[in-house]
């Protein structure tokens, strides 16, 4: 029962012991010890600083990329427009100069039509003309072959012309 019960000597050198050991440590350990955990505590709060800090950058770093993103799509969206729109308009202005050029060559081969009809027109008119003369010419000297047809139509020819 000795072991659980110490005597009063070794509970005096322990407290001796135990005080010169707490003087010991009080005056060369305890310092280092409370600066070495001041230090490390100022360590985590700078890490936790850091970490909030570099937390925060990477929000407003995340919210600028998110509005560079969506000036960028912005910028694409109006570009792509105004391509759009230039391509319509050269679309428009193909279609306008190929119907122009078109109606050109229309009202060219029309007007050369129609000079080819009236020179065909006028030929076979000069043709007409000259088969009529032709076809007359032999109509009147077989009328005319004998000499009382001549008389009766130079009559008649006088008759008309005096009463006109």
């Amino acid at each position: 029962m000795s072991l659980i019960t110490p005597d009063a000597g070794l509970i005096i050198w322990s407290l001796f012991i135990f005080g010169i050991l707490f003087f010991l440590l009080a005056k060369y350990a305890w310092k280092p010890i409370i600066a070495s955990l001041s230090e490390r505590e100022q360590s985590i709060e700078d890490a936790i600083s850091l970490a909030a800090k570099t937390r925060q950058e990477m929000l407003e770093m995340k919210a600028g990329n998110e509005k560079l993103l969506a000036e960028t799509r912005a910028e694409r969206d109006a570009i792509l427009k105004q391509a759009k729109e230039i391509s319509d308009k050269i679309v428009a202005d193909a279609k306008t100069i190929a119907q122009t050029a078109a109606s050109q060559e229309t009202e060219k081969a029309r007007v050369a039509f129609e000079q080819e009809k009236n020179l065909a027109v006028a030929s076979l008119r000069k043709e007409a003309a000259k088969l009529s003369i032709e076809i007359a010419e032999k109509v009147l000297r077989n009328q005319l072959a004998d000499k009382s047809a001549q008389e009766k139509l130079v009559s008649d020819l006088l008759a008309d012309v005096k009463l006109n």
